[in-house]
């Protein structure tokens, strides 16, 4: 494993592991898979873990798996919690504690706060005293470090970081989005300032791997060199000495030893002026395909009317990149257990956490015309009919 260090000089594994896609039965955590997936990537160098109080089960489950192995003080926990909770210092205190409850521990060594969508929000935080409050926590040693998590654009990603003294960030950012969200622009102006940038959504929530459209998989095949979509992604992020971490949603046991192999071989600059070429390619190759930008990060859920929003996107830009028939398919088990996208109501409860900034309900109104077919409809019926019996 290769490290990168933070703003005190502390070693952090280049590859961190995002903690909010462990695998789930009947809803809740396989916990067995994510302990085995946690300490392979632990005893393979990993020491950086991310999590978030909005994470169902997450927060509870490394801290579990730590506790079990008694490695909590050889690893660093990220966690984040949404300033829209934080109306009081005295709820955030409680907040807090119950995080530190979950993770079962006295401290977080890196605490963010999570998808500050403008400068506003921080301005908000000020009145109620967050500024002597981060003191506070620091000072007490129960936060070691503060930063924030960002989805939006350049502009206001770096009045957001010039507000404040922060410890360091997380952006999404991949070779699709070198120049869309915080983009190429918002990570150099952080590193400029000394502040440590970790990153999200390396593969675009798998968009970058799975399902590419076919021109995109003949690209990488004629390339003179030969990595799999994955470890060009992350090839092309750790390439960046302006990056320090790059978060992987790890949940099998081969893409974590996929993704250490990747981590440990790949060094700075290696990337050649015609890999570079040869990505921004595929990234046009697949935005000629894509009718949706999600990323399946699943916080526009749980929806009121049990619509399966990302899987709809999904199986959208399915149709869109490998046609009618490959649509339909996903979308059939999309709805398995889920409700069309037809029964949206247009509550738009979705649109206020999507940090995508997606019009979801226009873009579901998109789908439901290509892939709520008369065949469809007809499929459809009957799966409702032996499900009520």
């Amino acid at each position: 494993m290769q490290y990168r260090l933070d703003k005190y000089g502390n070693e952090l594994s280049v590859l961190g592991f995002g903690c909010m896609r462990f695998k789930k039965k009947l809803g809740r955590i396989e916990l067995a898979d994510a302990e085995r997936q946690v300490m392979s990537a632990y005893n393979n160098g990993v020491n950086y873990f991310d999590t978030a109080f909005i994470y169902p089960g997450s927060e509870a489950a490394i801290g579990e798996i730590f506790e079990k192995n008694n490695i909590r003080d050889k690893v660093y926990i990220a966690t984040k919690l949404p300033p829209q909770l934080m109306r009081t210092t005295e709820i955030l205190d409680k907040l807090l504690g119950e995080q530190l409850k979950r993770l079962r521990t006295d401290h977080v060594d890196f605490f963010l706060f999570h998808m500050m969508a403008d400068i506003k929000v921080w301005e908000r935080l000020k009145t109620i005293g967050i500024e002597k409050w981060i003191e506070d926590k620091r000072a007490s040693g129960t936060i070691r470090q503060f930063g924030f998590s960002y989805h939006g654009k350049s502009d206001m990603f770096c009045k957001i970081v010039d507000a404040y003294d922060w410890d360091m960030c997380l952006i999404q950012y991949n070779y699709m989005d070198e120049h869309t969200q915080a983009g190429r622009k918002g990570l150099n102006h952080a590193h400029e300032k000394g502040i440590p940038v970790m990153i999200m959504e390396p593969l675009r929530g798998g968009k970058l791997v799975n399902n590419l459209p076919q021109e995109a998989k003949d690209i990488f095949a004629k390339h003179s060199v030969q990595h799999t979509p994955a470890q060009w992604a992350f090839r092309w992020l750790y390439n960046q000495p302006e990056v320090t971490v790059v978060l992987s949603g790890m949940n099998s046991d081969e893409m974590v030893a996929d993704n250490i192999k990747t981590a440990s071989e790949t060094q700075i600059g290696e990337l050649t002026a015609d890999d570079e070429a040869m990505l921004k390619k595929v990234a046009n190759a697949i935005n000629s395909k894509m009718k949706v930008g999600c990323t399946g990060c699943e916080y526009c859920m749980p929806c009121p009317k049990n619509i399966n929003i990302s899987g709809t996107f999904s199986a959208y830009n399915r149709y869109s990149a490998d046609g009618n028939f490959a649509g339909f398919k996903e979308y059939v088990k999309c709805t398995g257990k889920y409700a069309p996208a037809s029964a949206c109501i247009g509550c738009g409860k979705c649109e206020t956490h999507c940090p995508q900034s997606i019009e979801i309900r226009k873009e579901l109104e998109s789908a439901v015309k290509v892939l709520e077919t008369p065949t469809y409809k007809a499929v459809y019926k009957v799966k409702s009919v032996f499900k009520k019996r």
